[in-house]
């Protein structure tokens, strides 16, 4: 499995130089096809091309902190470490705007780049509307810029992308919240978390649908209520991102897998984990 980073954070920059109009609309279509519709930076599809002045701080601010050499750096631990994955990538940091837009809805938008469709799917063949696969490192502007995050962010997109490939979509509620807890778990992420009480509480009610296969289910289980409220989706008394927290926790729990191995399910076949 070979990785090639490609700096996108300037290119967003530069779109935000022009103001909020056609003119910057037209800018950003430009950019992202070639003639022929070839989309040539697919991860710029997730980014809201009229985004208004915080993204135009926030993408000042990830490149005053260097942030293409921090995702750069992250992408050096891993980019090699999975030779038996036949497959080579680009990947592009990027940032979605989820708090003044209405261009994106983050948790819908999270579902499909937790499933692997998202910038593009990683199974199967190449899409006839790309050149390249690509990977997203997906940030948002709802959330504080550090170097934690982006290392995260990189790191569990390339072992996101080495998991499915492995393993293939995840089909049910099962499948995906133990690739999501291995992944989260590889990539060294600190969050999210409950407490006790808290993740007891989640696990009896994940329990109930781990066989789920509809995305709104899904949706319900890994964001939680206030998700679930922004399409209009049933409420279950839990907390945000609750099945995501579950799944890290249940995955920190158990031994780490070898390095250079592509994780394996772990959530059994009868019920989830206690602990």
């Amino acid at each position: 499995m070979k990785i090639d980073y490609v700096p996108l954070l300037a290119i967003q920059r530069d779109l935000h130089r022009l103001p909020p109009t056609r003119e910057r609309f037209q800018n950003y279509l430009t950019l992202l096809y070639s003639p022929g519709q070839i989309l040539n930076y697919p991860p710029l599809v997730l980014v809201n091309p009229m985004a208004k002045g915080h993204v135009t701080q926030l993408l000042d601010d990830l490149l005053s902190l260097d942030a293409e050499f921090v995702a750069q750096k992250a992408l050096l631990e891993v980019a090699n470490v999975f030779p038996e994955l036949q497959r080579e990538f680009k990947l592009a940091l990027v940032l979605a705007d989820d708090s003044l837009g209405g261009w994106t809805n983050r948790f819908d938008c999270e579902y499909n780049i937790r499933q692997g469709t998202v910038p593009m799917p990683i199974g199967g063949e190449i899409p006839r509307w790309v050149n390249h696969w690509w990977l997203g490192g997906i940030l948002w502007s709802s959330e504080a810029i550090s170097v934690q995050n982006i290392r995260e962010t990189i790191l569990a997109s390339v072992y996101r992308a080495a998991y499915i490939h492995t393993h293939g979509t995840a089909q049910t509620l099962r499948d995906l919240l133990s690739q999501e807890g291995q992944v989260m778990a590889s990539a060294g992420c600190v969050g999210p978390v409950l407490d006790p009480d808290d993740l007891e509480y989640t696990r009896e009610v994940l329990v109930r649908y781990l066989e789920a296969t509809d995305k709104r289910t899904m949706m319900e289980c890994l964001f939680g209520d206030d998700a679930g409220r922004t399409l209009g989706f049933t409420p279950r008394g839990l907390s945000p991102w609750a099945g995501l927290a579950w799944a890290l926790h249940d995955a920190m729990s158990k031994p780490v897998h070898e390095k250079g191995k592509v994780p394996q399910r772990s959530i059994g076949k009868d019920k989830l984990s206690k602990g």
